[in-house]
Order: C-alpha cells, then structure tokens, then sequence
C-alpha cells in the first residue's frame, strides 16, 4: 500500500477510527476531522493523528494522497468535493478496509444482530488460541478498550455491515452470519432485498473456506442453500452449560457463532470455551455503567427492535427481581415509521419507557413519525411510558425517583449514551 497521508472525514466514528488507528499502527501519516472533539479522536491524537474541530475543505491539504469517507456522508460535503478537485483518490470506509483486510486470511462477521459482539469474541478465542490476529470491531473491547488490533498472525477479523451492500468489499474466507432481518430500511425495501444481498456477500467466500449460519433460522437458510463452499449451522456448537458473563439466549448464539468459526479455523473447542467464559464484553453492549440511588444502569446499542427484546430479557435473567426502567432514543426517522409497531411490541417489554426525541442522523422526518408518537402506543397498551424532550429531563427524573429496586437500561445508537454517563459520572476513555 503506497499511500502516505490518509485523512478521514468523520474519524470520531467507531469503524473510521479503527481504521485510523490501523494506518497509525503501520507509520502512515493520519489526519481526520469531525464535529467536534470526543474521547476516541482524542485517543488516537495521541497515537499521532492530526485532528481537526471542524470539516472544511481546507482540512485536505497538499500532501494528502487518500480520503476515506463513511457512506452517510454527503457527496457535496466540504473535504470531500476539495479531494475530488484535487484528483485525490477517495474511498469510502468498507473499501479501504477490503483493500488491507483481503490480503489476510479474512473471517467477516456479518448479520442484522449480534455481530459486534460475535467478532470481539472471535478476537478473544484468536488471542487464546496463540493465533495473533489483526482485527476490527465497531465497538471498543472491554479487555482492551480499543476497537482495533495489531497482530503479526495470517488472520484479519472484521465485523461487515449490510448497509447499502458496503461488506461486497471483502472477500472472507470465513463468513458468519449471525441472523437476517428487515433492517436499513432507508435502502432496503424489504427483507428479500436484504437476503439478496447476504446472498452476493456469500458468493464471495473464496474456495476452501466455510460460511457459518444459523440453519434453523428461516430468513438465513435460503441465503446460503446451493453454495460450492462448506456450510456449517453453529447451531451445533450451541452450548447450554457456557458460563458468559453477558446475559440472555442471544449472546449464546453469538457465542455458538463464534465458537464453529473458531473450531473451522483450527481452533480446538477447549480452548474456544475457555476464552468464552473469560470474554468482558464491548462498550455499549449491555455496559454496565455504575449506580444512581443504588438502581443499576447499563448502557446498550440496540436501536432495532429484534436487538431491543433480546436485551430487556437478558436483563430480566440477570435481575428478575428489579423494575425495569427502559431510556430510549430511536435512531432514524425511517426505521422508526417502518418498524413502528414491532418497536412499541419492544418497548412495551420494560417496566417503564422514558422515550427521548428521534436521533435523525441522516434523514429528514418525512413520515411525522415522533418519540411522542411512540409513548402513546406504548401507553395504549397498559404500559407506563413518557416522551421525554431532553437529557437533563430524563437525568433529572431517575435521580429524583430510582432506587435499589430499580434496573435503568439506557438504549439507542444515537448519542443517547450521555445520559447512562450523566446518570453514574462516568465516560469511557480508549
């Protein structure tokens, strides 16, 4: 790879800066920009890279040879157009991940759930097992506090997302997929669009290799009948007696996952369990976050609906004797109108739903769908929920009301996790 300035345009995102600390690791010049500061563009300051507050063209400067962009990015964006002008080579995210990643012997973790956690327990077995692999995470590593690492062994570990068919820049060896659902629903239609395209990602396994799935899953099974390629369902790898440290019957899953991947790759079973039994878990994924008024509070990702039940039920398993408190911050306009009954059926699982205002990203509301909306249906189901117009609100609420009897679980992919770090006066740091 010839290239020796990278910048990246959106660098405080969990995927962009594993990148960036990837090029940092191998002495490449790095340079990014976001909105603003956070704990991650400060972190990889500190490796090396040079940050910038704010995005303007002329963050691109003249010794810059690669842009690397994410695929919400707008196409008239400020750095984007200056890097166009300049006939700098520009890719988005997936593209220059494929192009470091497809060099390794490449075990791709995709699936509409689960597969952040899979892959950092695949990081985990790898690590166990002496094999020293190179890997990225879109979350951060409760062991390491990194979503990127450095190994010298044959093997790269990647977490692949469906979105706008980004995982086709890969070529694995090793393909698991976790489950497919309806999701992205600003770019897929429905759910068959969705398996045609884990259907073109799994074509591209390369000879010799397997592709790992959930047989019994009706959504997955048409995806992988009639390949060249070895299939194996890790179902049979499902384990009743593992001890994890996170809760519920979908993180078992992930584990059985794993675990078949693992044992496919040479990894002996013992050795597969072991490091399961030991995984800490990543950031925000069911992250236990401290205490407010002696109610714990956990931070969690899930922003569909299938992820939100399976979260609430593994925490019911964990603290059965604790009222429920759900924080949620909806993510996306879309998703949020397409999925609207299958999120109140979700929601309505929790004891009680304080519902913030939709985190938009980036869409405008064209359906009228609001968090108002959402507390409503809840409420018409018998169920306790409030819309909630601010952080400080919610903060204000539970500090006034929780007690030991309580369980606060703080859910959403927006930046709704101020409000777990509001509530315990903790962030993390990486």
């Amino acid at each position: 790879m010839n290239f020796k300035h990278i910048h990246f345009i959106g660098v405080g995102g969990i995927g962009m800066s594993a990148l960036a600390r990837l090029f940092l690791h191998d002495g490449k010049m790095v340079s990014g920009s976001d909105r603003a500061p956070s704990d991650i563009t400060r972190a990889l300051e500190r490796l090396g890279m040079h940050f910038y507050p704010t995005q303007t063209g002329s963050n691109v400067t003249d010794d810059v040879d690669l842009v690397v962009y994410t695929e919400a990015m707008p196409r008239d964006h400020e750095e984007l157009v200056e890097a166009r002008e300049r006939g700098i080579r520009t890719m988005n995210y997936f593209s220059a991940l494929g192009m470091i990643a497809n060099e390794y012997y490449l075990v791709a973790v995709a699936g509409s759930h689960g597969k952040t956690t899979t892959t950092a327990m695949l990081i985990d077995i790898f690590e166990r097992a002496n094999l020293d692999p190179s890997a990225v995470v879109g979350s951060l590593r409760a062991s390491t506090k990194s979503n990127y690492r450095a190994g010298k062994g044959k093997y790269f570990i990647a977490e692949a997302c469906e979105y706008r068919r980004d995982f086709l820049s890969l070529r694995p060896d090793i393909l698991v997929i976790t489950n497919i659902e309806h999701e992205h629903v600003d770019y897929y239609p429905d759910l068959a669009s969705v398996q045609a395209a884990f259907r073109e990602f799994a074509l591209q396994v390369k000879e010799g290799g397997a592709i790992i799935a959930d047989l019994a899953n009706p959504s997955v099974r048409p995806v992988v009948e009639g390949l060249s390629v070895t299939v194996i369902d890790y179902g049979k790898y499902f384990d009743p007696a593992l001890s994890l440290s996170v809760p519920g019957m979908h993180n078992q899953m992930n584990a059985a996952a794993a675990k078949a991947a693992a044992v496919f790759a040479g990894v002996k079973p013992d050795a597969a369990k072991e490091a399961l039994e030991n995984f800490a878990g990543t950031w925000r994924r069911f992250e236990y976050k401290g205490e407010v008024n002696g109610a714990k509070v956990y931070d969690d990702y899930g922003h569909h609906p299938t992820e939100i039940a399976a979260t609430i039920r593994g925490a019911r398993e964990l603290y059965p004797d604790r009222k429920l408190t759900l924080v949620f911050q909806s993510h996306t306009y879309s998703r949020t109108h397409t999925l609207f009954d299958d999120f109140v059926s979700a929601l309505s699982l929790a004891d009680r739903t304080l519902v913030l205002p939709i985190y938009a990203a980036r869409e405008e509301n064209e359906s009228g769908v609001s968090h108002t909306k959402l507390a409503e249906a809840i409420r018409m189901r018998g169920k306790v929920a409030e819309a909630c117009d601010s952080f400080e609100g919610v903060v204000s609420d539970l500090r006034a009301h929780a007690s030991a009897k309580d369980l606060i679980l703080v859910m959403g992919a927006g930046d709704v996790t101020k409000v777990a770090g509001m509530l315990t006066n903790t962030d993390f740091t990486s």
